[in-house]
């Protein structure tokens, strides 16, 4: 059994780097959304949270569309002589594109549980917004946002669909752990994808279970207080 270990690699690498970029981006749109009550919002909110329901093929399609060789992004890095797509860059992008409703919508439901009055009262204490946003707001719902970028790297680590069509299968390249899983089975290689498969299970489940050991612990300490 040849077994090649460069999905694991190249699966972190991919994951951390999507992980790190859409917590950052999720978190912003979140209370950008949450402060924003414009007639657009509904509209808006639909087309970030698009990519949640949607197959993952259509996303990745849409990711050809725009930084292919034809796209209008392509061609701009095309003069650089910059080609993102069939590189782990692509994949990095497609785990943003697929993971971003995920951070988005979990970490906008803890930023919409926190006390208004807890904001207004910063606020009135001359806070400006970022500072409301860094040291009010996000503390306050960091219990949210730890869980949203669970999900958000369990997401990333997982992705399948876009990440194949814009980024292809080149082992030790771009081949990921789902990658190599699904070329593993079709080339009748069932013990390589078994092996493959509960890898990713293990490091899966290990994540969520961190995040709802921290989780547990922090209600116990506030209860502690409260008590």
């Amino acid at each position: 059994m040849n077994f090649d270990l460069s999905p694991a690699w190249i699966s972190i690498k991919v994951t951390l780097t999507a992980t790190v970029i859409v917590f950052f981006l999720g978190l912003i749109t979140a209370w950008l959304m949450t402060k924003y009550n414009g007639r657009w919002k509904g509209l808006i909110d639909g087309i970030l949270t698009l990519p949640l329901v949607l197959p993952p093929t259509v996303a990745g399609f849409g990711i050809l569309l725009l930084i292919g060789n034809n796209g209008p992004v392509g061609k701009f890095l095309e003069i650089f002589g910059v080609n993102i797509i069939f590189s782990w860059y692509a994949a990095v992008i497609a785990a943003i594109v697929v993971a971003f409703p995920l951070m988005y919508k979990t970490t906008m439901g803890a930023f919409e549980q926190i006390d208004p009055n807890i904001l207004s009262a910063a606020r009135t204490l001359g806070a400006s917004e970022a500072k409301v946003f860094w040291r009010v707001a996000v503390p306050v719902a960091r219990p949210g946002i730890a869980a949203a970028t669970a999900l958000t790297f369990a997401r990333c680590l997982g992705e399948f669909g876009a990440t194949l069509m814009v980024a292809g299968s080149i082992p030790g390249k771009t081949e990921t752990i789902p990658i190599a899983i699904y070329f593993a089975t079709q080339g009748g290689e069932m013990q390589v994808a078994l092996i493959w498969v509960l890898i990713i299970f293990a490091i899966s489940l290990t994540v969520l279970v961190i995040n709802n050991y921290w989780e547990s612990r922090k209600k116990n300490q506030q209860r502690g207080f409260g008590g």
